[in-house]
């Protein structure tokens, strides 16, 4: 059987599809993935030995500029998304028996595939944009909202006229032109009633929470048995476990000048810093020892050798820090980010930082003291070690095995 599975997003969204490329990969299937073509995500997917077919731009041309990107962008980008999904993914996916899309809204996925006439699954890693009568767009799920049960599904049919919007001139266009009918609610098109939810149910549970019949696989996590750096190493064996900063994709999202006050917080709580490089470049302030900086680095090794992660709350790392019984500290700032935060801190695994860029927050010594305090706290730390123990590692192979069914094996 050969799948086909596509995405464009972040590295949060690029590396749970490797990883269901490799469980499809062990259970005798053929896989490929369609994603976008940033060195990160050619080095991830070549280190796995699964093909890659480059997807529209870049992430970082998109979001590495001195701003966030603008709704004029995201005008512009759409339609260039989906022509690259009728082309490349469309080309791609001759001869194979099902599509999976999932990361920034895939439209023109599911097109391709009733074109060819294969089946189509659709994946997202969190329930945030499912709609819901629970609550309002944008709202985290299970979250008290003041709008009654008419205001949400208003507020939701508002929702999906701002997706069709943005894709769905471009996506009726293509559709016309390999001979199908027009689409008129491109959200509900790609999502379908059964959208798989690739996240795990203690961190993100799903009962209840939208009335679409979610398919809960677990987290599709990719196993990594790279060593660590010798200079990482003996960094951590030199001392205490050290407090890790990273936030990731985040390139113009990064709270200002984060670097700084992360390190003068961390300092103020006697611990020494490892500082992640990643898109937004973090680095340190000083020459002291106490401070290390770490590029790409295999995070399923390092965390259970540090004292607390402070991220940005995306659902990989949030994944990745549990797994590990590992503190964290999230300090949200788009998507469903916020949604991560509140969960951990609902868990006990760690803390929320109030806020997030939309709203105009600022990260702060002291906002950042208050949380590093309840994240460095002896019950955080028994807490997060006690919820590791039931975080699923299993995800991916759920997935794979039922991709491989729908694809009639």
């Amino acid at each position: 059987m050969r799948v086909v599975l596509t995405t464009w997003g972040s590295r949060g969204d690029v590396e749970p599809v490797a990883a269901l490329a490799v469980a499809v990969r062990e259970l005798g299937g053929e896989a490929l993935v369609c994603a976008p073509p940033d060195e990160d995500f050619v080095d991830l997917l070549a280190r796995v030995d699964v093909p890659l077919v480059p997807l529209g731009p870049t992430v970082r041309s998109v979001v590495d500029g001195p701003k966030p990107p603008t709704a004029e962008d995201a005008f512009r980008l759409a339609p260039q998304l989906v022509a690259a999904r009728f082309e490349t993914l469309g080309a791609a996916a001759e001869g194979s028996d099902v599509v999976l899309a999932t990361g920034l809204m895939p439209a023109g996925a599911r097109d391709v595939a009733e074109k060819l006439g294969i089946p189509y699954v659709f994946a997202c890693f969190h329930l945030l944009g499912l709609p819901s009568r629970h609550h309002a767009p944008g709202a985290r799920p299970g979250t008290p909202s003041p709008q009654d049960e008419t205001d949400k599904r208003v507020l939701w049919e508002q929702d999906a006229q701002r997706v069709n919007a943005l894709y769905g001139g471009a996506l009726n266009s293509h559709r016309e032109a390999i001979g199908l009918p027009p689409v008129d609610n491109v959200r509900d098109h790609v999502f379908t009633g059964r959208p798989w939810l690739a996240a795990d149910p203690v961190l993100c549970p799903s009962d209840g929470r939208t009335e679409l019949d979610i398919v809960q696989t677990g987290a599709w996590i990719l196993p990594d048995d790279r060593p660590l750096p010798d200079g990482l190493t003996a960094f951590l064996d030199a001392g205490d476990p050290p407090v890790y900063v990273g936030f990731g994709s985040m390139a113009s999202y990064a709270p200002r000048d984060v670097a700084k006050v992360a390190i003068e917080a961390i300092r103020a709580q006697g611990r020494r810093v490892l500082l992640a490089r990643g898109w937004a470049g973090l680095a340190p302030i000083d020459g002291a020892d106490d401070c290390f900086v770490v590029g790409e680095v295999n995070q399923q090794a390092l965390f259970p050798r540090v004292a607390a992660v402070v991220h940005h709350g995306g659902a990989g790392t949030t994944t990745t820090a549990a797994r590990a019984g590992a503190p964290q500290v999230v300090v949200p700032r788009i998507a469903d980010q916020p949604h991560w935060a509140a969960r951990v801190a609902e868990l006990g695994i760690g803390a929320a930082h109030d806020g997030s860029a939309h709203q105009g927050s600022a990260v702060t010594f002291d906002s950042l003291t208050a949380v590093l305090t309840t994240a460095l706290t002896p019950a955080t730390r028994e807490r997060a070690r006690a919820v590791a123990g039931t975080i699923r590692a299993d995800g991916a192979t759920v997935a794979a095995k039922l991709l491989l069914d729908a694809a009639g094996r």
